[in-house]
């Protein structure tokens, strides 16, 4: 193989200098490790090649999976000139030049494959300025991007592209690259089966990654394989790949709340720990934690919100790290307590029902008359004071006049709600006893 990353497909001449993943460019798609999704026999980018009908593209993932790679090989397999930018270092005036380039050689018969690093680093406006030159045929887009394209990108250009997926390499695609590279470099790596997989491990996903660790342990002197501690103290974990404010921030704090919603305290504390990893603010989490509480537990368990709010106050006065294992207890607690979002779906079954009904008043007979000319309009007449009552309870209405009654609470049997469901069928019926 070649590597899955960067560079003109051609071969350059060979050098000692260059480094491992130059050599180990990929010279044809099918040298790709990876990526079977678009690249196998029935992907997406295959059928595509095969019609003969390339579209523009979007290559939406991580660092190190090969979109540079594959964008370069798409125009090598189907005679486009490559040029290659980067949203970040690219202006204005440096896309019109680079949209001119390729009007002259469309004129000339020759098509272009514009790939776009970084693509969502670019603002509408400059998005916008792909969409005359993507129409008429002047420039075939293939965006890179490691954020997700439904948030970063414009409509109209992903109405004109289509977004393929790359995945991180799996443990086999890495496996697989490592073995190419021990046979570019003619031996094998001086690492014992634990270190090996370590290595793997260390590279996170990422196939240059890897590479660079590769050629940092080719060049070490022994006399026997180094076993995994050895492999640790000489090299580095490669830090997670984690964005605070990116497509990983969301993944992981929806992975982190949908495991306390359905109760699982191993993988609530793991996703926990990955973020906290990834250097994600402990206040953020409390606050995220604390939600969780009131919006899936709720009245089931009144004292969830209680047990965060406390941790919360912990991590204030202890900080970091050991105000954190009271968030995590928090988290253990909220996993094992009862479920219940009765309350979150009656508020807003009530404030959905609140728009509807608009302005409409309350009705008279539950309004304070602090003047005359007020009793004379009725309000607080025919008003039942409820400590006067049987059983403490009128039951008179207290929604609009008009209005029918909503059914809007309605606990689960579940925890304390369960308590409460007794309640709550238990003036229901008195308020049936006593409209009757």
């Amino acid at each position: 193989m070649a590597d899955l990353f960067s560079s003109d497909p051609a071969a350059p001449e060979p050098s000692a200098h260059r480094p491992l993943a130059d050599r180990l460019r990929p010279q044809t798609l099918a040298e790709v490790i990876g990526q079977r999704q678009v690249l196998g026999p029935e992907g997406p980018l295959t059928v595509m090649l095969a019609s003969g009908a390339l579209s523009s593209l979007i290559f939406w993932g991580p660092p190190g999976v090969g979109k540079t790679t594959i964008a370069r090989l798409l125009a090598h397999e189907t005679d486009l000139q490559f040029v290659q930018i980067s949203a970040i270092f690219t202006g204005v005036p440096d896309l019109r030049k680079v949209f001119e380039a390729a009007r002259i050689r469309r004129d000339n018969g020759q098509g272009t494959l514009l790939f776009v690093d970084e693509i969502h680093r670019f603002n509408k406006a400059q998005q916008d300025g792909f969409l005359p030159h993507m129409e008429d045929g002047t420039i075939l887009l293939v965006g890179a991007t490691t954020e997700n394209p439904s948030f970063e990108l414009n409509a109209a250009v992903l109405s004109r592209a289509q977004v393929m997926v790359l995945e991180r390499l799996d443990t086999a695609d890495l496996e697989a690259l490592l073995q190419r590279a021990e046979g570019t470099l003619g031996r094998g790596l001086p690492l014992d089966a634990g270190a090996r997989a370590g290595l793997l491990e260390m590279a996170d996903g990422d196939g240059r990654a890897l590479l660079n660790l590769v050629e940092q342990v080719a060049a070490w002197k022994t006399d026997a394989p180094l076993d995994t501690d050895a492999l640790a103290a000489r090299l580095m974990k490669r830090a997670a790949q984690y964005d605070k404010g990116g497509d990983a921030h969301y993944n992981l704090i929806s992975a982190l709340h949908k495991s306390v919603r359905g109760s699982d305290p191993d993988a609530a504390l793991y996703w926990f720990a990955r973020m906290l990893e990834g250097g994600e603010d402990p206040r953020y989490l409390a606050r995220r934690i604390t939600r969780m509480a009131v919006e899936d537990i709720g009245l089931a368990d009144p004292q969830a919100q209680a047990v965060c709010l406390q941790s919360w106050e912990t991590y204030e006065r202890l900080g970091s790290p050991e105000g954190e294992l009271a968030l995590a207890q928090a988290l253990a607690y909220l996993a094992l307590a009862p479920k219940s979002n009765a309350a979150y779906v009656a508020y807003k079954g009530a404030r959905a029902a609140a728009k509807r009904t608009g302005s409409e008043p309350p009705p008279k007979h539950i309004l304070n008359a602090p003047t005359s000319l007020m009793k004379d309009q009725g309000y607080g007449e025919g008003y039942a004071y409820d400590h006067d009552a049987e059983d403490g309870f009128s039951g008179q209405n207290y929604f609009p006049d008009g209005m029918e009654r909503p059914s809007l609470y309605q606990p689960v049997e579940r925890g304390f709600e369960r308590d409460l469901k007794k309640r709550l069928d238990y003036f229901a019926r008195l308020r049936a006893k006593r409209e009757t």
